[in-house]
C-alpha cells in the first residue's frame, strides 16, 4: 500500500511539472503589480467607488478631500508637499496630492503629484496645478477610487489588509502549523504530505485530512488560472507550481492570509486574517497573542464547525491539536503548549464587522453581470467593476434613512409594528452618475427587495412638474405658457369611458383663478388637469415618456395628477431634466465592468435625451424654487443652498415622496409601507425631512453646479390682477420670468385693460 502510495505521488509530480510549463504563461496579471495580492483570480469580485474629480468653487472641507484621502490609505504630511505616493499636505494656500499609480479599467495612470491652490481665508479651491505650480487641466485633477466590495454578496465585510512583514512569528505559524508545515520548504505541491495523507485516508475508509498546500489552497480559493485543461486535482497541482514560480513564498502566504475564510458573526462573512483578528478579538491582527492566533488557525479546517462562538467543544479540540502541531515542528515549547491548553481557548471579544455598504447597489451591479455574461455568472465566476457611488454620500444617505426612519416611528406609534419600506437615490445632475443608492432600511440587510428600481408606487404630485414640460415648451398648437398665465381653478368634470372624473384640490377648496406659479406652490390639482387638457393629454404624456418614466399606451387623465406607477430610480432620472436645464440623463451604476483577466464586458457612458429647450426647464426649476422657499415643499429647505423640488402624496396617503435638487445632485426619497397599505403621512412629512438631511450633507460634497440663466429667459413686470406686460415697478405690479418670444401682451394705456382669457 505505502509502495502504491509513493508511486502515485511521484507521479503526480512529473505530471504536475509538466502541466506547470503549459499553464504558466496563462496566469493573468491584471495590472502593473507589486504582488499576488494586486493580482485577481478568476474568482475574485472587486466594486470600486467613482472616481473623484475635483472641482473649483468648494473648499476643501466641503469636499472632505482629507476624509476621502485617508480612506484611500493616505497619510497627511506635515511641514512640506508629499514626497511619494499615498501622501498628501494641506496648508493655507495649497493642498498637494501624491496620487498612486493605478491602472483604471485598460488604462494606466502612473504616480504624480497633483496640486490645489486655495483661498487662504476659507480653503475656498481656485484651480488645479501640477508640480511645476503651472495651471493644470481640469480633466486631470481626480483621485483613484476606492474599494467597496470584494464579492455581490452584501453580507461579506470588507477585508482589512495584513502584511507578513508586520505580522510577529507567532502570528503566522500556527496557520502553517495546521495547513502546511513544510510551505517553505516544497514548491507548491508536497509530495510527502499527499502520500501521508492518502495512507491515512485508506486506512480510515474516508477522507479525514487533506494533502493540499497553502498555495493550492490558494488556487482553489480564487482560481487563479484562465482554464482547467488537466483533471482537477492535477489542473490545481501544476497552477500551484506555476504560481511558485512567479512569486516569492512571503507573497503567497500573505495573500492566503488576506482571503482565507473565518466563517460568519452575526451572519457577516469573513475573510482574511485581519478582519477575523478584528471580529473574533477586536484587535489588529499584528496585536494577536500566540493563543488568539491559534484559535484562528484552528477555524481553517471547518471554519464553521470548527467556530469558538457556535461550537467551542470542536474548537478547543482544534486548537489544542494546532499547539501540539506547533511543538511537533519545533516553533513552540512544550512547557508553553502545556500553560495553553490547561487555559482552554482565549476569551472572546466579538465585534460584528462592517459589511459592504449599498447591498441594493451591489445587487444591481450582479444583476448586469447575469445579463452580460450568463454564463459566467451561472459558475460564480469574478468580475471587476468600476462604479459611479461616492462612499461619502453613500454613508450620508444611510445615516439620513436610518435617523429619518427612528424618527418616523417615534413620532407615529403604529408605525413601529408595520413594514415600513424606503428608498433613496441620488444622481449627478450633470451626467446621471448614481451618487447614493437605497433600495430598503439600512439596518434590514437580509431584505433582499430592492424598492429603488424595483417597487413600482404612485408618485402623487411629484409629477405636476412633468405637466409644465409640455405647457412650457409648446403647449401642443396653442403656443408655449409661462409661470403667470392664469389658469381657472373651478370645479371640472371630464366625461371617461369609466365615468365622470371630478378631481379636487388638495384643501378642496376652489379658487376662480390662479398662475401656474402658485398652482405649482400651493400644488392644486384642478389648474394641473385643466393645463393637460389644453396641451394635451397625449403631448403631455410623450413629455414624461422622454423623460424616462414608462407610461402604459391606455392612459387615464389623472395620470397628470400622480395616478401611474414609477419607481425612484426612474422619477430621479425624470427629475435630472431641471438639473441639466432640458436633458433627461439615464441612470448610471458604472463605467466599466470587465473581467478578473481584464476583458471588457460593458462599457456604460453618459447617456441623455432631450426633452424640452433649457428656457423651458429652468422656468420650471425655479417655479420647484418657490415652492421651495415658501410652499409646499418648505419642509426641504436647505441651509447655504437653494434647492428646488416638489412633494408628493398619493392616493389616500399610501405614499410620501420628495423629489428635488440642488448644486448638482439630484434625489428622490420614497416612504411607504411595503403591503400597500395606508401609510398616513404626506410628502412633506415623512420624505421631505430625509431628503433634507442627506443633501444638507451631500451638495457640499460634490462639485457646484453652474446654472447660470439661459439668455432666452428673461424678466418683465406685469399687472397682477390683469397678467399684461407693464413698462417699469409700479404699486399693482410684480417680477416675473418668461421666455423671449412667449409673453403677455402689453398694457394698453387708452384702453380699458382686459385680463389676459383664463385657461379653462
Amino acid at each position: 500500500m505505502v509502495a502504491g502510495t509513493l508511486r502515485t505521488g511521484l507521479t503526480m509530480r512529473r505530471l504536475v511539472f509538466t502541466g506547470a510549463v503549459l499553464l504558466a504563461a496563462l496566469l493573468p496579471r491584471n495590472a502593473q503589480a507589486t504582488g499576488l495580492g494586486d493580482d485577481l483570480g478568476r474568482n475574485d469580485v472587486r466594486v470600486y467607488s467613482g472616481q473623484f474629480h475635483i472641482d473649483a468653487g468648494r473648499t476643501v472641507l466641503e469636499l472632505d478631500l482629507p476624509g476621502r484621502l485617508k480612506r484611500l490609505g493616505y497619510t497627511r504630511r506635515r511641514g512640506d508637499r508629499p514626497q511619494a505616493p499615498g501622501e498628501f499636505f494641506f496648508g493655507n494656500e495649497k493642498f498637494w496630492i501624491y496620487r498612486h499609480e493605478v491602472r483604471i479599467g485598460g488604462k494606466r495612470h502612473p504616480a504624480r503629484l497633483i496640486g490645489l491652490k486655495l483661498r487662504q481665508t476659507d480653503g475656498l479651491i481656485l484651480e488645479g496645478m501640477d508640480d511645476l505650480t503651472q495651471p493644470l487641466h481640469h480633466k486631470h485633477i481626480w483621485i483613484e477610487p476606492g474599494l467597496l466590495a470584494e464579492s455581490f454578496d452584501p453580507n461579506r465585510a470588507l477585508s482589512i489588509p495584513v502584511s507578513l512583514r508586520e505580522l510577529p512569528k507567532h502570528v503566522w505559524q500556527p496557520v502553517l502549523a495546521a495547513e502546511d508545515a513544510r510551505f517553505f520548504e516544497h514548491s507548491g505541491v508536497d509530495a510527502k504530505s499527499l502520500a501521508r495523507a492518502m495512507l491515512r485516508n485508506a486506512k480510515a475508509g474516508k477522507v479525514v485530512q487533506g494533502g493540499s498546500t497553502i498555495t493550492q489552497q490558494l488556487v482553489k480559493m480564487r482560481d487563479l488560472s484562465p482554464k482547467r485543461s488537466l483533471g482537477r486535482k492535477a489542473s490545481e497541482a501544476a497552477r500551484a507550481l506555476a504560481l511558485e514560480a512567479e512569486y516569492d513564498k512571503t507573497e503567497i502566504l500573505e495573500a492566503y492570509l488576506n482571503v482565507v475564510y473565518y466563517g460568519h458573526i452575526e451572519g457577516i462573512q469573513i475573510y482574511g486574517l485581519g478582519t477575523a483578528a478584528k471580529a473574533y478579538f477586536s484587535k489588529s491582527a499584528t496585536k494577536l497573542s500566540l493563543e488568539e492566533a491559534a484559535v484562528l488557525a484552528a477555524m481553517i479546517q471547518g471554519p464553521n464547525r470548527l467556530s469558538p462562538v457556535r461550537n467551542p467543544d470542536n474548537a478547543v479540540e482544534r486548537y489544542r491539536w494546532v499547539l501540539t502541531r506547533m511543538v511537533a515542528v519545533d516553533w513552540l515549547e512544550p512547557s508553553k503548549m502545556h500553560a495553553a491548553q490547561r487555559r482552554g481557548l482565549p476569551e472572546l471579544r466579538l465585534s460584528t464587522p462592517s459589511p459592504s455598504s449599498a447591498p441594493h447597489f451591489l445587487d444591481w451591479l450582479e444583476s448586469t453581470v447575469e445579463a452580460e455574461a450568463p454564463k459566467r455568472a451561472e459558475e460564480g465566476r469574478g468580475a471587476v467593476v468600476y462604479s459611479t457611488l461616492d462612499p461619502l454620500l453613500q454613508e450620508a444617505a444611510e445615516d439620513a434613512v436610518r435617523k429619518g426612519l427612528r424618527q418616523l416611528r417615534s413620532s407615529h406609534p403604529p408605525l413601529r409594528s408595520q413594514p415600513l419600506g424606503v428608498a433613496l437615490v441620488a444622481l449627478d445632475g450633470r451626467n446621471g452618475n448614481v451618487l447614493a443608492y437605497i433600495g430598503g432600511d439600512p439596518d434590514q440587510r437580509q431584505d433582499g427587495f430592492d424598492r429603488a428600481r424595483r417597487a413600482k408606487r404612485q408618485p402623487g404630485s411629484t409629477v405636476k412638474p412633468l405637466v409644465l414640460l409640455e405647457a412650457f415648451q409648446t403647449c401642443g398648437q396653442h403656443g408655449p405658457l409661462y409661470p403667470a398665465r392664469q389658469v381657472s381653478d373651478r370645479p371640472v368634470t371630464l366625461d371617461l369611458p369609466a365615468g365622470e372624473w371630478s378631481p379636487e384640490n388638495p384643501d378642496r377648496k376652489f379658487r376662480d383663478s390662479v398662475s401656474v406659479r402658485e398652482a405649482t406652490v400651493r400644488s392644486l390639482n384642478v389648474p394641473f388637469v385643466r393645463l393637460a387638457r389644453r396641451c394635451g393629454f397625449e403631448n403631455t404624456a410623450q413629455r414624461f415618456r422622454a423623460s424616462g418614466l414608462e407610461l402604459p399606451a391606455e392612459l387615464p387623465p389623472s395620470f397628470v395628477l400622480g395616478a401611474v406607477e414609477t419607481t425612484p430610480l426612474d422619477l430621479a432620472s425624470a427629475y435630472t431634466v431641471y438639473s441639466s436645464l432640458g436633458k433627461a440623463w439615464r441612470p448610471r451604476p458604472y463605467g466599466r465592468m470587465a473581467l478578473p483577466g481584464g476583458r471588457l464586458l460593458d462599457k456604460r457612458s453618459p447617456k441623455a435625451q432631450r426633452v424640452v429647450k433649457p428656457a423651458s426647464a429652468y422656468l420650471i426649476r425655479d417655479l420647484m424654487e418657490d415652492s421651495v422657499r415658501r410652499g409646499t415643499a418648505a419642509a426641504a429647505a436647505l441651509t447655504g443652498h437653494q434647492a428646488f423640488g416638489k412633494t408628493g402624496t398619493s392616493y389616500e396617503a399610501r405614499d410620501a415622496w420628495f423629489a428635488g435638487g440642488a448644486g448638482s445632485v439630484v434625489t428622490v426619497v420614497w416612504v411607504g409601507l411595503d403591503d400597500n397599505r395606508r401609510l398616513g403621512l404626506s410628502g412633506s412629512q415623512a420624505a421631505a425631512p430625509i431628503w433634507r438631511a442627506f443633501m444638507e450633507q451631500a451638495v457640499p460634497k460634490r462639485a457646484p453646479w453652474s446654472d447660470k440663466r439661459p439668455a432666452t429667459v428673461i424678466e418683465r413686470w406685469i399687472q397682477t390682477d390683469t397678467g399684461l406686460l407693464v413698462s417699469r415697478e409700479r404699486g399693482d405690479a410684480e417680477l416675473d420670468l418668461f421666455r423671449g418670444g412667449a409673453l403677455p401682451p402689453k398694457r394698453k394705456l387708452l384702453k380699458r385693460d382686459e385680463p389676459i382669457p383664463v385657461i379653462e
